[in-house]
């Protein structure tokens, strides 16, 4: 358990607040026409407000009528939330191949007048800045936790947070951690709270995938298991946006890798989701490009994370698992007329946690597997990354008692997603009963256990 006091939060926060005031309280996000054509594609490097475009006219915005069970004897218990970390600094290992090819920008030819404003571009980013929170990372939260709290606010309450029946938990990268102070923060300045902030650090739960034996070695470590990503990567689709890239920057085709194809996407990315600035870097890529570089990073993550081998899933067992104690734990309280302990807890991790899970659930599986052969047809594929995991993706499951019945709700990104495989009951839209739930996952729920599943060479 970590404590974090309220007056080490005020100040490390302290210019964030003062900077970020007009966005807290009359929120002025940059015009629509400075939104860069491509920012919808732009996979995990996307920033929350394209799956959700309402929230740039109004960041606090809220739709309670997507939430409530349709009759209204419903009332919530118990929310879990999982929840990515919010926009952050590239990697070290991007920084490296956006400076690659910032350095071959610049001693192109001269070129047109948007040719120039790139090359007059001074490359900021750093190795030191490694994946770190940067400011609207920690918007992300704060504002996230605002509409949380508006669209349950009889479970995310001044009253369940200071009684302790809200629990923090999140993964040890700093990322994390801040994105988790970020949300706390947001509540604290909502109702002037000046609590110390208690959390836990859980790896086991929120980066499984380190601890996965047999995910690490067969998938993480061996790069066969990307051989779907490779060989579109080497496809006349990729070829295509290089040779495009290196017309405009007019330099011989040889000259553009597809390191550097993807370093000028994030490039344009970063630029927008970090500063909100439509970056002329934008201009190397159009929408045709920007599809194919989506496809690129939907492969990896489908063949890396989802649903493209099975341990991809299966190393989410521990977190499935620790989920359905919780709501099983909650039932229990309320079936024997004991009051609910834990209300809400907030559990913060990396897209590295969600996509897994998800993917455990059933949740966006297309009636065919991701290929480097089916990107034609793939065009209206469910499993789209950039619609999925934004930085401050959130997966919430709200636990209702309804007149005696027990049903669960689960939204994606605050919308409602349907359960796969179960059918709407008696005209309660997007709840089932939470009996049905289990017994939809019963062979998850008998089995799934992290520690067969993770061993090298599971038994069988």
């Amino acid at each position: 358990m970590f404590a974090i006091p309220i007056k080490t939060l005020i100040a490390h926060f302290f210019f964030s607040y003062i900077s970020s005031c007009s966005q807290w309280l009359n929120v002025q996000i940059r015009p629509r026409h400075d939104i860069p054509a491509i920012a919808k594609y732009f996979t995990t490097k996307g920033r929350y407000e394209e799956v959700n475009p309402y929230l740039v006219d109004d960041i606090l915005a809220v739709n309670k009528s997507l939430v409530n069970p349709s009759f209204e004897e419903c009332r919530e218990i118990h929310l879990t939330a999982i929840i990515r970390h919010g926009t952050r600094y590239p990697t070290t290992k991007n920084v490296k191949k956006m400076r690659a090819f910032h350095n071959l920008v610049q001693n192109a030819p001269e070129g047109e007048s948007w040719l120039r404003n790139i090359r007059q571009w001074k490359m900021w980013y750093t190795d030191e800045m490694d994946g770190r929170l940067v400011q609207k990372g920690v918007l992300d939260h704060r504002h996230l936790a605002v509409r949380l709290s508006k669209l349950f606010p009889s479970l995310i309450s001044k009253e369940n947070l200071q009684g302790g029946h809200i629990k923090f938990i999140t993964s040890s990268k700093h990322r994390c951690v801040n994105s988790t102070v970020s949300f706390y923060g947001g509540l604290g300045k909502l109702w002037d709270i000046e609590d110390d902030l208690d959390f836990k650090v859980n790896d086991t739960l929120m980066r499984f995938f380190d601890q996965c034996t047999r995910f690490v070695e067969t998938v993480d470590k061996n790069q066969s298991a990307l051989a779907e990503v490779d060989k579109f990567i080497a496809s006349a689709f990729m070829r295509r946006v290089q040779e495009k890239l290196a017309d405009r920057l007019l330099v011989p085709y040889s000259n553009i890798t597809s390191d550097m194809a993807e370093a000028s996407f994030y490039l344009c990315a970063y630029e927008f989701a970090i500063k909100t600035i439509n970056s002329p870097w934008c201009q190397l890529l159009d929408e045709e490009d920007a599809l194919v570089l989506e496809y690129a990073n939907d492969l990896k993550q489908f063949w890396k994370r989802g649903y493209g081998q099975d341990i991809n899933s299966k190393s989410s067992c521990i977190l499935f698992h620790d989920v359905f104690s919780r709501l099983d734990r909650v039932a229990s309280e309320i079936r024997s007329g004991s009051n609910v302990t834990e209300a809400v807890t907030i559990q913060v991790g990396h897209a590295e946690t969600l996509l897994p899970l998800l993917t455990l659930l059933g949740f966006f599986k297309d009636s065919m597997p991701l290929t480097s052969s089916n990107y034609v047809n793939q065009a209206q594929r469910a499993f789209r990354t950039s619609r999925m995991l934004p930085y401050a993706a959130n997966l919430v499951l709200v636990l209702y008692d309804c007149n005696g019945e027990l049903r669960l709700q689960a939204m994606l990104n605050e919308r409602p997603i349907e359960f796969p495989g179960l059918a709407v009951h008696q005209g309660v839209q997007g709840a089932p009963l939470y009996q049905d739930v289990r017994e939809h996952y019963k062979e998850l729920l008998q089995g799934c256990n992290f520690e067969k599943e993770c061993h090298l060479f599971p038994s069988k």
